[in-house]
């Protein structure tokens, strides 16, 4: 019922189809350019250092979108781009959601002095303007290694796409973590808690499978959000020479892009693509957001009228 109901609006709205149908293509394009890498298969897009033209080259059938100041292809840079901003914003998600829910539903279900904890935490993180705080955890972890000899796993060098994910999703859990606790303080007071509580159900079990399983829609709205953000983070840390230092990423195309336009015989081919395939895919993410928000207020207002 609830997959139909899904599927029946998604027909509707050919925006949000069409979003969809962009977010795949953004995905296939990274589990592709992983599989060659893995497989170690030097074809195609993972061949971005390839010189394949003059320096500058204007975008032509040979080179759809040109060349940059070295004559690698713009095109196979833009692509493999999606690779690093994608995959930063997907665990950078994964992480600050981990510890922002993790935190609100405790702070929020067992209140006292945890919760005086988390609440002079998030002041704190809260206090600091995002883009300092996010670029002060990227300069700290910024090649960095983390000793775990004692565990039997050795020291495991912090750099690249790995030290970006850590510093984004360290510093952004204080707005998921604000929402689920005040979510669960709601959830609280409704009588399915106070049903499972005259059971004699501990109160772990009631926050992990009554009162959090009720927040999954805006959970599942959260991480899209967040999503979105960290692309902007990534896409920032790595213009300001913060992020993968190997690898092109669509901060540093505008980066160089911004350096080349200062020369005469430079083009605007490559801080146009970086830039389009940043308005894509974040205008694409932003649309399933917006309907997947107004998806599950719909089924909850459904709930709420059948009670």
């Amino acid at each position: 019922m609830l997959r139909d109901g899904f599927l029946r609006r998604l027909r509707r709205q050919k925006i949000v189809a069409a979003s969809l149908f962009v977010i795949l293509f953004y995905l296939v394009v990274v589990l592709f350019i992983y599989t060659t890498e893995i497989f170690h298969l030097n074809t195609g897009i993972v061949k971005w250092d390839q010189v394949v033209g003059a320096e500058y080259e204007r975008p032509s059938a040979k080179n759809i979108l040109g060349t940059d100041y070295l004559g690698r292809s713009v095109l196979r840079k833009t692509l493999y781009g999606a690779k690093v901003s994608l995959t930063v914003a997907l665990f950078a998600s994964i992480i600050s959601m981990a510890v922002g829910v993790s935190l609100g539903a405790a702070a929020g279900f067992f209140r006292g002095a945890f919760d005086y904890i988390v609440l002079w935490l998030n002041s704190v993180f809260a206090s600091i303007p995002y883009i300092l705080l996010v670029t002060a955890f990227a300069l700290v972890l910024k090649d960095k290694t983390i000793n775990l000899s004692s565990l039997g796993l050795g020291s495991i060098p912090v750099e690249g796409i790995a030290a970006v994910c850590i510093a984004i999703g360290l510093t952004g859990w204080v707005s998921t973590c604000r929402l689920v606790r005040a979510e669960v303080i709601r959830q609280k007071q409704f009588d399915y808690v106070r049903a499972a509580k005259s059971r004699g159900f501990s109160n772990l079990r009631i926050l992990l499978r009554h009162i959090l399983p009720n927040l999954s829609g805006l959970i599942i709205i959260t991480f899209v959000i967040r999503f979105v953000y960290y692309i902007f983070a990534e896409v920032m840390l790595s213009f300001l020479g913060l992020g993968a230092k190997s690898q092109p990423s669509w901060g540093t195309m505008m980066d160089s892009a911004r350096l080349g336009l200062t020369i005469p015989e430079a083009g605007w081919w490559e801080m146009l693509s970086a830039t389009a395939a940043v308005f894509l895919i974040v205008f694409s993410v932003n649309c399933l957001g917006d309907f997947l928000k107004d998806f599950f207020a719909h089924r909850l207002r459904a709930d709420s009228y059948e009670q």
